[in-house]
């Protein structure tokens, strides 16, 4: 009992503390419920739970890749609806009533966010006099935050209003410090974010296919491997593991610095890479590919032509055709393309990969500026490696998917928005169907 006296004291030393602290229970209770209420009204709300669900859904699929053949639907399912309920939320703020009341108990927690926390950094420069005015009158504001009524609130609020002015408004920090304090603390979070946890990235080319077709968009991992410094190609040290056989990275191109590519590591440091007709043979034993389709169908478009709005609605897709096989590479089922009956032009060479680097390959394999063709576009054969503070990262699953097909692909000249391939990982269970070519 002690103890919680205790703690009510400790926090009635703060504005808000001291304010919750003058409240009966069913008043907090009903504070707490408008409060939750309110949040779930924000725009933010629909896009907050869909990240927190695909994170939870990340870390089991990274753990277990046979999870997501259970789990993809379910995702799609929270998708949709937080897409709804993103769109309920704009046709709601349409409504001028719905909208004011909401307008309202947004400004009022806002005002009292910002006294509160001008207030408690202030305490020792405010007379209890001063404090204690303030104290009601937030006292008043949260008292009439569950009413139905706008009035109560409104004349609070100018009741609180009143207060600032008179005791804090002084104390207010410069509009530059306090603007310019608010942005540097944006953009540290986005490049934390950024730097450290995941990232975007955007499919350019065809040279993933099938796995990764144009268009589609994956998450990168860049916690896994290790956080790079900032601006360089730097990584003091690894956090979980190095990258290893089959993972799908996503790195800056080494020869060419101004473009970042995507492919699947296919030998790391101390291996030894050859080529034998198709084989690919990692320290002595072959890369095992079991075939599966003799003519699969797939849609590749030119990625290096550009591009103007015009452009959005004229069908540039191409229908091709390769053999689909199904490779295991150190335990990594995927899909790897191979054009029939061309000569492969690495055929009989080798090579052993320098420690600190890794080789790459896409998976498309006769439509790749991979490591066998010294990581440049119409390149002869030159091998060249991934130095590991080079990697940005690891590619998860695919989180969007504007490609050949789907939604509105009538309007966009053949590319739509493709719910099929949402929240694919980069490798197989094992036991997949080979994939269908979209209409």
């Amino acid at each position: 009992m002690a103890q919680h006296a205790a703690a009510g004291a400790k926090d009635e030393r703060t504005l808000g503390g001291a304010a919750r602290a003058a409240l009966s229970a069913p008043e907090l209770d009903a504070l707490s419920r408008v409060r939750w209420v309110e949040r779930c009204k924000s725009l933010w709300a629909p896009v907050t739970v869909l990240a927190l669900v695909f994170l939870v859904y990340l870390a089991i699929v990274e753990t277990s890749v046979c999870s997501y053949l259970t789990l993809q639907l379910p995702m799609k399912l929270v998708g949709l609806a937080c897409v709804g309920w993103w769109a309920a939320l704009g046709l709601l703020r349409l409504l001028p009533a719905w909208e004011a009341r909401r307008l309202a108990r947004h400004e009022a927690e806002e005002l009292l966010s910002h006294v509160e926390g001008l207030a408690n950094r202030n305490r020792a420069q405010l007379k209890e006099g001063a404090w204690g005015e303030l104290v009601e009158a937030s006292v008043s504001v949260v008292r009439a935050l569950p009413k139905d009524d706008g009035a109560p609130l409104g004349e609070a609020v100018r009741t609180l209003h009143g207060a600032y002015d008179r005791h804090l408004a002084k104390l207010k920090p410069t509009a530059w410090r306090e603007t310019g304090g608010g942005l540097v603390r944006a953009l540290a979070i986005a490049l934390l974010v950024r730097s450290v946890f995941l990232e975007p990235f955007k499919i350019p080319s065809g040279s993933m296919l099938p796995t990764l077709e144009i268009g589609d968009q994956v998450f990168v991992n860049k916690f896994i491997y290790g956080v790079r410094l900032p601006f360089t190609n730097t990584v003091p040290f690894t956090i979980i593991r190095p990258p290893k056989r089959g993972d799908v990275i996503v790195f800056n191109n080494p020869v060419m610095p101004d473009y970042d590519y995507i492919k699947r590591v296919v030998a790391v440091g101390g291996d030894t890479v050859a080529f034998d007709g198709r084989n690919v043979r990692i320290n002595g034993r072959v890369v095992e590919a079991t075939h599966e389709v003799a003519s699969h169908a797939y849609w590749s478009q030119d990625a290096s032509r550009p591009t103007t709005v015009r452009d959005w609605f004229v069908d540039d897709w191409q229908r091709e055709e390769q053999v689909l096989l199904k490779e295991r590479l150190d335990g990594v089922t995927h899909w790897i393309l191979n054009r029939a009956g061309q000569p492969q032009a690495t055929d009989g060479l080798e090579a052993k990969v320098p420690p600190g680097h890794v080789f790459v390959m896409g998976d498309n394999r006769d439509g790749s500026a991979d490591s066998r063709f010294g990581l440049r576009t119409n390149s002869l054969v030159h091998f060249e490696y991934v130095p590991l503070g080079h990697i940005k990262g690891k590619a998860t699953v695919i989180w969007l998917a504007l490609g050949r097909g789907g939604l509105l692909s009538g309007v966009f000249g053949g590319t739509g928005f493709r719910t099929d391939r949402l929240f694919q990982p980069m490798e197989l269970c094992g036991e997949e169907s080979p994939p269908p070519l979209p209409r």
